[in-house]
């Protein structure tokens, strides 16, 4: 089951001394986490926090955030996880959370053979890196067009058409 709320990103520092906090964003950008303002301090969406400004500044996010007004109290949320809510989001076709891959079984299109699961994602600037494991065995399957058939994460399952050479090393 898809857990509603997700880890995005998290403290790791001060922003002046007024109480802006600087974020690393887990996403593919500063602009993505600039579309909310409203954020979590844990998993279960108890402990939410709203922000009054958020502005992508190289590769953190600058945020402003209600009730934190001075140095002291951002430093106070240092090291902190911050999360979005799942239904605040709308992902564009072909755009998936990397928590909602974990755990899918791969099969391969033509064969029908099960070829794994993802245990892992390596983002690495040009395409992301799907590590698929079966049997001990750890592949690594480039995420791109050529090789994704479809992908199905309410089911988790994943269809691949994979290139050459990846899985058919045994022989």
């Amino acid at each position: 089951m898809k857990e509603r709320y997700i880890e995005t990103g998290k403290i790791v520092g001060t922003h002046g001394v007024k109480g802006m906090v600087r974020v690393q964003p887990w996403s593919d950008s500063g602009e993505f986490l600039a579309e909310f303002k409203c954020f979590y301090l844990d998993k279960k969406g108890e402990n939410r926090i709203d922000a009054t400004s958020i502005k992508p500044h190289g590769n953190v996010v600058l945020m402003s955030l209600k009730g934190v007004n001075s140095i002291e109290d951002a430093e106070k949320l240092r090291g902190a996880v911050i999360y979005i809510d799942r239904n605040d989001v709308t992902l564009p076709e072909g755009r998936y959370f990397i928590n909602d891959l974990i755990g899918c079984t791969v099969s391969d299109a033509d064969s029908g053979e099960i070829l794994g699961k993802i245990t892992d994602i390596s983002e690495t600037g040009a395409n992301d890196v799907w590590h698929i494991t079966r049997d001990g065995k750890e592949y690594l399957v480039p995420a791109i067009d050529e090789v994704i058939v479809s992908v199905d994460t309410d089911g988790e399952k994943v269809v691949i058409r994979p290139m050459k050479g990846i899985f058919d090393d045994e022989d």
